[in-house]
């Protein structure tokens, strides 16, 4: 019916300069759409909103009018029905219309105000679906608005319906205007409790189509560069408190999955095929098939865990993709129109002006789709990263200790912030996949209407690119892996140096370990090189392809017949449909790759997540009571065999009674840590089994501090109870330490510690057992690290019979003798096996290899049996222990408390220093306002300042090459009658732009981008190693490792992409607005005010993203510090249950992070839907202006305008895009240039100043009134120190923690440079020649052994300056030949990062190896037999005295006895020189030394 009114009133509709619509399509297809539209989306609409309650909202003036209007609509509707009723009683004949119409109308009205109630009980504050049903209400309405108006005058309308139409035209109006409106918040919404809650969540409809609640912020950031403050909460489901556990149920589910199928399949196995008499019988090779079919479901899948959890949400952004990919198809129809309306003289002006609106609507409408498309698939993409940061962050507090050496913290690192970005890179485009296969077929269907089968020649030219980007796409992923190895390798391996910058600085190692990063870096760049090629090429095709497929199908089109013209309809349709190909075309290569990369991180996350996880039942832990009271046992061990990576402990039987003490003793590497780890559940058990009662605390060999304050360290998460804390700082000798420090225990302790001796770290890590008050405590050997006056003072209140802890069951692996007669039993480990058990007595009466030890290394004789009995190494003792507390009841806490409150405190010393505290790691420096035009010129200068210009040149001429093509044909259009061949330009242009663009690329890409990649990070590399050892004490390594790692990807990778396509944007958006304006130069009219707005909006979103990119990469590095914190005391973590508190830290971290990463992607939802509206405006203004000058405007020149305008919209977007992405991307030259200016030490070599290479000949060192500070701005550490020490000499350092002996020694090799005074060493300033000079004539053995991941003999001799003979020679001297020639690679042995794979005593007679190596003039000690037990420790002091006879000597000494046959000894006090003279005389005199003597038994 309505085709046959539309045929007939085509004159009265279209042909006419007063258009109207046939009355009976006024009546029906008009009002009937907005109901159909409400009618299909309310059942889902009502499923969503039943699914998502919100809470519900108050009844409100708003709700209630809007209710009461809603209520009218429905009356007057049927007022309509009745009244045709009457006419009918009336017998008037009325078409069926006239009850269908408002019956279906007024129904509608009561669905509408049903959902106006329904959203506010579900707490819906603004209606989308009611929005867009009163806008298409209305829109629909003003037909026959109109129409009536121009009908009034006839006789036969009816009053009746005149009033009730123009009534419900006025309430639906006035029903749209308050639907603009928002209700109040519901009750109980985090909106009423939060008082920076994000304003999306109060937007309103229109509000959150546009983005209009982000303009607050875009303004503020426009006056003000944002800070943390001003950043909006993160939205609740965004949040990783709700992201991460939804993730883990999924992945929970999959592995459970994979577990069930394993048992089927072995299930299948058992049953065997064939084993059912009526099986038909299968043959072995078919049985392979099967259980290989089967095998394939084993893997758990994390990408199928993921989908089940983001899957959803992202499908409603892929929905909104489907919408905006069928309107890209409707303005070449109008298009078409348009140039159809051109050609033809008589056509109303009306249709034009149709069309110019209706191309400016269309386009609107795609916009505003898009964009919310992309708002859904950012955010699925920004919980990805949240979920898998989340999931790996739990996982790595649970993996096995193997597994944890399989992937480095570097590796794990890259997970995060590598891998996981990837994810979130890929959902913006992955809709691609299936859009772009839809787009193409579209364009293609539609060209060949237009074309016929010519679009076939076009076809193929896109058919043989395929292959060709396909190759592209796995080539890339080859490199892509390759590169991902290189760089982890290159973070790793930085990873080790930052974590043992000291003894780089000490041993003057930095140019080895420079070299050793230079040649993975340069490996790195030759990859980057050959993807930079592909690239290239790629970029040639992407660009070139539109334009040949255009050239073949109109080449064909015109040479196939003689009937074929090409004029201006069919070419620029023709070309705008090529022009939506481009896009599809260009971006699924990228797509292909992008799914590549991820596949590639998708596995390597994978295979971190199905990591073998410790196993919480190893340790039995349950509250379990064995017989009565008085027989609890509180720790045992039966028959445990535990494998570790370093040997195997076999066969362990051990019980601990409630309360006691057991000592553990033994050689180094004998198994005593891994008995305490055994105990904690680390090591893999074999057999056997652990049950512990109650709760533990872990004092582990090598302390773990956190960055945090010393309180902090040392509640660790507990409450503060000021009584207890002072007590515990009092036992563990801290309290004259925090008067020392500058801001008390609030100060602030660097990462690992590295701000406290080694002493100190130690006892910070014993107070914060003590104040955990657990009922078993672990201690692996904590007094190693301290002296020996402070090591008796732990003992006695602390850890021994009389100590705070007396009366909890204590397991104590210690290497010092004088206290093993305190304790209740003492366990022998030899090799792995327990060799004797016993009290200290029963041990020396057995006289085996315990007593063995004694006799040869105790100070006193307390044995005099002359009976030497062969030591016993492999016999196991099995004894059971039946030395039980007597005290069933065990008041312990209350003697503790009675013994606390009975001293008299001094006042607290925090309370004494409530000074301000000056924070030791500050806060990440972030730039603000703009990006100086310097850090643009730094890159230029790196790539080099010509260059960089013929580059701009060449991109230039590329865009104009492309333009005189699309004018060519233009003309070509307008002389389409005549078609002749003199139009051959275009086939010269075409190659010629493809050759300047392959050539720009080629250029730009792989030369100046490898420059500018390794100039940048070679300055960088060499300014992080030349800083001052305070640079690495005030910057977290996770800093320091962000900037190697993320900052030199952006330069490698990045920053060249975006360079890249903003050139090309910025030209092609030049070219349009030339274009335009030379064909309609009233365009320039609009041009300019259009420009203005564009500067305005672009000045304020580039202000508000620039700030916050920079907020975001400040707050992504305590991410990586925090994670790989954790993961060296994830022991610690276990042990004291405080995994879920690390979580809760670790999510608030990523949140933080989110929180400024939110708005920045909405920031570009902001931007590009304005952007794309002044793009719009262009279009509309080019038609317009089309329409006007009609006349003097031939179809193809109208054709050209309009179909640039419609190209403007993306340039324009991407240009702002670009630009920002450029300026934020850019702040990595800013943050890599920061460190490649870092203040520098002293230099290495100083050329006029070089001692000879004898130097120093007799080792004299002279110290002249010498003073020192840490840093600017604190006390002296040393006070006017003067001493003469003559060459040979033996000097013992000695004083209790926190006197200044290691700062002493750090002086000699000027870690620590002079304050005032002077060190002269064998008549040469120390001061004045290199720092390299200086330090390689020195040698030190630190307190804490430092091992590199590499060869052993790459730990001894980096520089490779000694032959394997004089190695091994080194290796016997310091006992490691026999382990060392066990191993089956022998020298080639692998060090694991940190030397992991050896003990703490082996490590430190690594270092001692070393310096036989280097056999110096001048030997320092520190503390270096700390970890290594006595026999060990007798053994490296016999060497030394052997091998350095004839050298001077500096030792700091906790173990007094080795050094009391030293020449002198130097007692230092609060940084002063107390006494100094030699062993004998300084014990006459009775003063410090000999109180320190006396604590440790030797007078």
């Amino acid at each position: 019916m309505l085709v046959l009114l539309f045929s007939q009133d085509s004159n009265f509709t279209k042909h006419t300069n007063l258009p109207d619509l046939p009355a009976c399509f006024q009546l029906s297809v008009l009002p009937w759409a907005p109901c159909i539209f409400l009618w299909l989306t309310s059942p889902f609409y009502i499923l969503y909103l039943k699914m998502n309650n919100r809470g519900y909202i108050m009844m409100s003036i708003l709700n209630r009018i809007k209710t009461v209007l809603g209520l009218i609509l429905w009356i007057v509707c049927w007022t309509d029905l009745f009244s045709s009723f009457h006419e009918m009683s009336q017998n008037q004949f009325k078409p069926p219309v006239y009850f269908v119409t408002p019956l279906v109308l007024g129904m509608t009205m009561l669905l509408a105000t049903f959902l106006i109630q329904y959203e506010r009980l579900k707490g819906v504050q603004s209606s989308g679906v009611l929005f867009i049903f009163w806008t298409i209400s209305v829109l629909f309405a003003i037909v026959p608005f109109r129409s009536k108006i121009m009908n009034a005058s006839q006789a036969e309308v009816s009053v009746l319906r005149f009033t009730t139409f123009y009534i419900y035209f006025g309430l639906t109006l006035l029903q749209l205007i308050l639907s603009c409106f928002n209700e109040k918040p519901p009750h109980f919404s985090s909106v009423v409790t939060d008082p920076n809650v994000c304003p999306e969540t109060t937007a309103g409809f229109i509000s959150k189509m546009t983005f209009w609640w982000f303009t607050s912020m875009a303004i503020k950031g426009y006056k003000s560069p944002l800070e943390n403050k001003d950043l909006w909460s993160l939205n609740k489901q965004d949040s990783s408190e709700l992201v991460v556990p939804n993730l883990l149920n999924e992945w929970e589910m999959e592995k459970s999955k994979a577990e069930q199928s394993v048992k089927e399949q072995a299930e299948f196995r058992k049953a065997g095929p064939g084993t059912e008499p009526n099986h038909v019988s299968v043959s072995p090779e078919e049985e392979e098939v099967l259980l290989s079919k089967r095998k394939e479901a084993r893997q758990p899948s994390f990408l199928r865990a993921l989908l089940r959890a983001f899957g959803p949400y992202f499908l409603i952004g892929s929905a909104f993709k489907l919408l905006q990919d069928l309107i890209t198809f409707v303005n070449p129809q109008l298009l078409r129109m348009l140039i159809n309306f051109t050609k033809q003289s008589q056509a109303p002006l009306w249709w034009g002006y149709s069309l110019a609106f209706l191309m400016f609507g269309a386009s609107l409408l795609q916009t505003l789709i898009l964009h919310q498309h992309f708002q859904y698939c950012f955010v699925t993409g920004m919980r990805l990263r949240t979920g898998i940061i989340g999931a790996i962050y739990r996982k790595s507090l649970v993996i096995t200790n193997e597994a944890k050496r399989s992937s480095t913290v570097g590796e794990v690192v890259n997970l995060m912030s590598v891998d996981a970005q990837r994810f979130m890179d890929l959902t913006t485009f992955l809709n691609m996949l299936w859009s772009a296969p839809l787009q193409i077929v579209l364009a293609l269907f539609f060209l060949w209407q237009n074309l016929g089968a010519s679009v076939l020649a076009g076809v193929a030219v896109m058919v043989l690119l395929i292959p060709f980007n396909a190759f592209i796409a796995m080539k890339t992923r080859t490199y892509q892996v390759e590169q991902m190895k290189y760089k982890d390798e290159r973070i790793k391996q930085m990873n080790e140096i930052l974590n043992g910058i000291k003894v780089l600085k000490l041993y003057a190692w930095e140019t080895s370990f420079q070299e050793k990063i230079l040649q993975i870096r340069q490996k790195e760049l030759n990859v980057l090189r050959k993807t930079a090629y592909l690239s290239a090429l790629s970029t040639m095709a992407w660009i070139s392809a539109p334009f040949l497929v255009a050239l073949t199908t109109f080449a064909v089109f015109v040479t196939v017949s003689e009937e074929n013209i090409l004029d201006a309809e069919k070419a620029f349709v023709s070309l705008s449909l090529f022009n939506i190909l481009r896009f599809p075309l260009n971006m699924l290569p990228q797509v292909i790759s992008s799914i590549v990369q991820a596949s590639v991180s998708l596995k390597r996350i994978q295979d971190f997540l199905s990591h073998d996880e410790l196993d919480p039942e190893s340790v039995d832990r349950r509250n379990n009571t064995s017989g009565n009271g008085a027989n609890e046992t509180f720790s045992c061990v039966k028959g445990l065999t535990v494998i570790n990576w370093r040997l195997m402990c076999c066969s362990i039987n051990v019980m601990v009674p409630q309360g006691s003490l057991l000592a553990v003793v033994g050689h180094v590497g004998c198994g005593k840590t891994s008995l305490v780890c055994a105990l904690l559940g680390e090591m893999e058990k074999l057999e056997g089994q652990i049950s512990i009662r109650g709760s533990v605390a872990y004092v582990p060999q090598q302390a773990w501090i956190q960055n945090a304050t010393v309180r902090d360290n040392i509640l660790f998460g507990r409450p503060y109870v000021e009584q207890k804390y002072r007590c515990v700082l009092e036992a563990c000798a801290l309290t004259p330490d925090l008067e020392v420090l500058p801001g008390g225990d609030q100060t602030e302790i660097g990462e690992k510690g590295i701000n406290l001796s080694g002493g100190q770290r130690q006892r910070v890590s014993l107070a914060r057992a003590l104040y955990s008050e657990a009922d078993v405590y672990l201690l692996d050997d904590p007094l190693s690290a301290v002296d020996a006056h402070v090591a008796k003072h732990i003992f006695d209140n602390v850890i021994g019979p009389e100590g705070a802890l007396k009366g909890k069951t204590r397991i104590l692996v210690t290497h010092g003798i004088s206290f093993l007669p305190q304790v209740d039993n003492i366990l022998v480990m030899v090799d792995g096996r327990v060799s004797e058990m016993g009290s200290y007595q029963d041990l020396l009466k057995q006289n085996g290899a315990f007593a063995e030890f004694l006799r040869n290394y105790s100070l006193e004789d307390i044995i005099e049996d002359d009976e030497i009995i062969a030591v016993r190494l492999s016999s196991v003792s099995c004894r059971q222990m039946s030395i039980m507390s007597n005290d069933p009841e065990n008041p312990k806490k209350m003697s503790r408390r009675r013994r606390c409150s009975e001293r008299k405190h001094p006042e607290s010393p925090t309370e004494k220093k409530e000074l301000k505290v000056e924070k030791l790691i500050q806060a990440e420096t972030t730039e603000t306002g703009r990006v100086k035009l310097k850090v643009y010129w730094e890159y230029a200068k790196a790539v080099g300042p010509l260059l960089s210009l013929f580059i701009c040149f060449l991109y230039g001429c590329q865009s104009a090459t492309s333009i005189g093509a699309n004018f060519w044909l233009s003309e070509w259009t307008n002389d389409a009658l005549q078609n002749g061949t003199q139009h051959r330009a275009l086939t010269v242009c075409c190659p010629s732009t493809g050759a300047l663009v392959l050539l720009t690329c080629v250029l730009w890409r792989v030369y100046s981008m490898l420059k500018a990649a390794r100039a940048t990070h070679l300055h960088m590399l060499h300014a992080v190693l030349r800083a001052p050892q305070a640079f690495f004490e005030a910057t977290p390594s996770g800093r320091i490792l962000n900037r190697f790692s993320k900052d030199v990807d952006t330069i490698d990778s990045v920053i060249p992409d975006s360079i890249d396509i903003w050139m090309r944007t910025f030209w092609s958006t030049v070219n349009v607005l030339i274009a335009c304006s030379a064909l309609t130069p009233e365009f320039l009219v609009v041009t300019v005010p259009l420009m203005l707005l564009y500067c305005c909006v672009q000045r304020f979103y580039v202000a508000t993203s620039r700030q916050l990119k920079r907020l975001e990469s400040v707050s992504r590095s305590p991410i990586y510090s925090h994670f790989s914190e954790t993961i060296t005391g994830t022991s610690v973590i276990r042990a004291y249950g405080r995994n879920t508190a690390f979580v809760l830290l670790s999510d608030m971290k990523v949140d933080e992070n989110q929180k400024s990463y939110y708005p920045g992607i909405v920031s570009n939802r902001w931007l590009g839907v304005r952007i794309e509206f002044i793009g719009n405006c262009i279009v509309l203004f080019a038609a317009l202006f089309a329409v006007i000058g009609k006349e003097k405007l031939s179809p193809g020149l109208v054709g050209l305008s309009v179909s640039y305008a419609l190209q403007v919209t993306m340039s324009l977007n991407w240009m702002v895009r670009m630009t920002s992405d450029l300026e934020s991307n850019i702040v990595a030259v800013e943050r890599v240039k920061e460190y490649s200016e870092t203040t520098t030490e002293a230099p290495w070599i100083v050329k006029d100043k070089q001692p000879p290479p004898d130097w120093p000949p007799k080792g004299n060192v002279e110290f002249i009134d010498y003073s020192v500070r840490y840093r600017e701005g604190l006390d002296l550490v040393l006070r006017n120190i003067s001493l003469e020490v003559k060459g040979g000499e033996k000097i013992g350092i000695v004083g209790r923690t926190g006197a200044g002996k290691s700062s002493m020694t750090l002086c000699l090799f000027r870690l620590l440079e002079a304050a005032g005074g002077e060190i002269v060493i064998d008549e040469v300033k120390i001061s004045e020649i290199g720092l390299h000079d200086l330090r390689s004539k020195l040698t030190i053995i630190p307190q804490e052994p430092v091992l590199f991941s590499g060869t052993l003999r790459m730990n001894l001799d980096p520089f490779e300056k000694y032959s394997d003979e004089e190695v091994w020679k080194v290796l016997e001297l310091s006992h490691l030949k026999k382990f060392v020639s066990n191993q089956a690679s022998k020298l080639e042995l692998e060090c694991s990062e940190g030397g992991e794979n050896l003990s703490v005593g082996q490590r430190q007679l690594v270092c001692l190896a070393r310096a036989l190596l280097r056999k110096t003039r001048i030997l320092v000690l520190d503390e270096a037999t700390a970890a290594v037990d006595l026999e060990t420790d007798n053994l490296i002091q016999s060497t030394i005295r052997t091998q350095f006879e004839d050298c001077t000597v500096f030792t700091i000494a906790h173990r007094l006895n080795t050094i009391m046959d030293y020449t002198r000894v130097l007692v230092l006090d609060k940084g002063k020189i107390a006494e100094f003279d030699t062993p004998a005389n300084l014990l006459a005199q009775k003063g410090i030394f000999y109180g320190m003597a006396k604590d440790a038994g030797l007078v």
